[in-house]
This record gives C-alpha cells, sequence and structure tokens, in this order.
C-alpha cells in the first residue's frame, strides 16, 4: 500500500534587525516604532537603556518584517532628523562575544616561564 506524501509549505517570515543611532534620549520605543511603521510592518522596536539609571544609551534596534521595508526605511530615515537629530540607521550585525577583559590566567602572568621566575621545573 502506498501512502500520499503531504507536504506543508509554510512561509516563514524573517525580520530583519536595523540598528538606530543617535537618538535623543527621551526617543522611546513606541517613537521608533510609529516612525518606522510609516514604510512597512515593525516585528518590534525596542530603544535600549542602561540597567542601572533606566535611562536611554541613545540608540536602539527596529525589527522590519521583510527585507524590502527594511532597506526603505534606511534609505528613508538614515540622516533624516527625529528630536532634533540627525539619525544613523542601518542593518545591525550580529553582536560580538566579548572576552570580558581577562585571560585565562586572571590577567596575573602566572604558570611556568622558560627563564625559570624563581621556580625550578624538577620532574
Amino acid at each position: 500500500m502506498v501512502l500520499g506524501a503531504f507536504f506543508i509549505l509554510l512561509e516563514v517570515f524573517v525580520a530583519t534587525k536595523l540598528f538606530v543611532g543617535n537618538l535623543s534620549f527621551n526617543t522611546t520605543s513606541a517613537d521608533l516604532e510609529t516612525l518606522f511603521s510609516q514604510v512597512g510592518a515593525v516585528a518590534s522596536a525596542n530603544v535600549i537603556t542602561d540597567k542601572f539609571t533606566g535611562k536611554s544609551r541613545g540608540f536602539g534596534f527596529v525589527e522590519m518584517v521583510n527585507t524590502q521595508d527594511a532597506q526603505a526605511a534606511i534609505e528613508r530615515f538614515n540622516g533624516a532628523e527625529l528630536q532634533g537629530r540627525a539619525l544613523t540607521v542601518n542593518e545591525a550585525r550580529p553582536q560580538e562575544r566579548s572576552g570580558g577583559g581577562r585571560s585565562s590566567s586572571g590577567g596575573r602572568g602566572g604558570g611556568w616561564s622558560k627563564s625559570g621566575g624563581g621556580r625550578d621545573r624538577r620532574w
């Protein structure tokens, strides 16, 4: 007996994340969503804030539902003025992992050295 195969084709929407810089410290996530919705569907808009003070850090991210709307937003809003500031808008790069500023030896040198360093290797 041969069973028929059923395939479900799902159209997957991948949001394009945009970096938005040089924001006024008074700009809210709602302001960004309102602005960027002028060129297309916005999946999300977030102004990045300091985790201790809660104040804006002057930049944010907007996710556009499709790449055409994202490109239109870059062309329209890069260099445009919002609340007295010229915006920087470009496609966001993936976040780079930071090393945390310490080496594996704790930043103190440690370990054995060829010059001896005051210790003898005896094995």
